[in-house]
């Protein structure tokens, strides 16, 4: 049998935590490549929901799917200079096939831009033909320096949305209206509160005109990237001649917009509701919700018809019986680091009074029910248990804003890993040296009047300034 490992405590050392827990919980095991993940049937389980139900907001926005080819040739990625700078540091290359030189260079995708906009200008010839939604659901690579299971890692999966316009407004709508999709959705399926902004110009998007933001805050204190929606405007679709005829027959480029999120935000959701016994996963997102676990059972035929009863009276929910002859101890110990919101104890000792013990993995409260009341009472419980695991997050990321209108109050802040909110007018060089500094970088830029300030010059610079900024320390 497994030995369930010990997990360090968040307190004495949150990225140690973090590694036990993502390899003792069945996340993740390491690839052969360096940097790479194996994704456990847990951990592709909660993507794959996060995918089919994410899937389903996009619908309504009619966004249909599709799949480009894995590689890009050397001549796209040129067509657009600061798309290849921001990404050529990361870049895999594949320059022989079967020991012969190719003639040109090939790239594994670090995203797709390039191959979208080389379709799109096929695509289009009139304004009729426009707006283009599309998505695909792949996987990237990107050669990182420093990786980390989940949060940053060389091959990932991700959805990537990409939409041309005929309009700079209708191009810039959307941008704002796929940000809100993902705040709503991380909210709603992952109990996660996030900050919606913009990044400034030296953290956006390679690229983008325009790159807004979900910033959430993990309970080390640090921020995660959690989604961002980019407003590229006219810079693809100028070098890759993506033209169509508007409205006014005059020919004209079309404006563009990229979005996507990553398995990252397993990370998000480990970091954001974990605790010292392992993950929690929010039960609209878990791929198990229930575990029924039976007690002593080879001593007692009872137990385990009862438990079979039990998992097919709550078949409308994703369960899961545990019936081995595993010690009591043991298979509450797997549940709880799995993460699974619910655990049913069937015992004999219960059964006597026709009852069983219902434990929430958020509380670890033990609840007596009623076999016939279990359905209803599991209904309610992970009702419960889904917005209670948001409430906690959205009172933690409320208590940790910190107002700085000097140096010393933002230093005093990000040395206690808080959200430092300020006014800030410096440049990229300045952030720069900022992190240097402190480790702090931006998070995103809010909008005028969310928050109250006595002065209106900037901490760093002390020019004058009503640009609200967020910095954190970040993964």
């Amino acid at each position: 049998m497994k030995q369930i490992e010990k997990i360090t405590p968040q307190k004495e050392n949150f990225a140690r935590w973090y590694t036990d827990v993502v390899q003792n919980g069945d996340l993740m095991a390491y690839g052969s490549t360096k940097g790479s993940i194996i994704f456990k049937p847990l951990s592709y389980g909660i993507w794959q929901n996060i995918q089919q139900n994410l899937d389903k907001e996009f619908k309504k926005l009619n966004v249909k799917n599709v799949y480009l080819p894995l590689l890009i040739p050397e001549n796209l990625l040129n067509k657009e200079k600061d798309h290849l700078k921001g990404f050529n540091p990361e870049l895999a290359t594949i320059t022989e096939v079967g020991g012969k030189k190719l003639s040109e260079k090939y790239f594994i995708r670090p995203t797709s831009e390039t191959l979208f906009c080389d379709f799109f200008a096929n695509e289009v010839e009139s304004y009729n033909d426009l707006p283009l939604i599309l998505n695909q659901w792949v996987n990237v690579l990107r050669w990182e320096k420093t990786t980390n299971p989940f949060l940053r890692t060389r091959e990932f999966l991700w959805q990537e949305g990409h939409t041309i316009h005929a309009t700079k407004k209708e191009a810039m709508d959307l941008t704002k209206k796929m940000i809100n999709v993902y705040h709503k959705f991380l909210k709603d399926y992952l109990a996660l509160p996030t900050i919606i902004g913009r990044k400034t110009e030296h953290e956006k998007f390679a690229g983008a005109e325009v790159t807004l933001t979900v910033e959430a805050m993990m309970k080390d204190g640090k921020a995660l990237q959690s989604g961002t929606s980019h407003y590229i405007g006219q810079n693809f679709s100028k070098p890759f001649k993506i033209a169509f005829k508007n409205i006014n027959n005059e020919e004209e480029y079309a404006y563009e917009t990229s979005w996507g999120v990553s398995t990252r935000l397993l990370g998000a959701l480990i970091m954001a509701h974990g605790d010292d016994r392992g993950i929690i996963i929010p039960p609209k997102i878990a791929p198990i919700q229930i575990d029924i676990v039976t007690l002593f059972a080879n001593k007692n035929e009872g137990v385990l018809e009862a438990a079979k009863n039990i998992k097919k009276s709550l078949s409308k929910f994703r369960v899961e019986l545990d019936s081995s002859d595993k010690m009591p101890g043991f298979k509450a110990a797997n549940s709880e680091i799995h993460g699974t919101p619910i655990r049913i104890e069937v015992g004999p000792r219960d059964l006597e009074t026709n009852e069983v013990i219902i434990v929430r993995r958020d509380t670890l409260e033990k609840i007596k029910c009623l076999i016939e009341n279990i359905k209803e009472k599991v209904t309610k419980l992970l009702d419960e248990i889904q917005t209670n695991l948001y409430e906690k997050a959205l009172e933690r990321l409320n208590a940790n804003f910190v107002v700085c209108e000097n140096w010393e109050e933002f230093e005093k802040a990000i040395s206690e890993q808080k959200f430092a909110v300020t006014l800030f007018e410096g440049n990229g060089e300045d952030e720069v040296k900022i992190k240097e500094l402190t480790g702090a970088s931006t998070r995103c830029i809010l909008p005028k009047n969310s928050f109250n300030f006595k002065k209106s010059k900037c901490f760093y610079t002390n020019k004058k300034s009503n640009r609200i900024v967020i910095f954190a320390k970040a993964y």
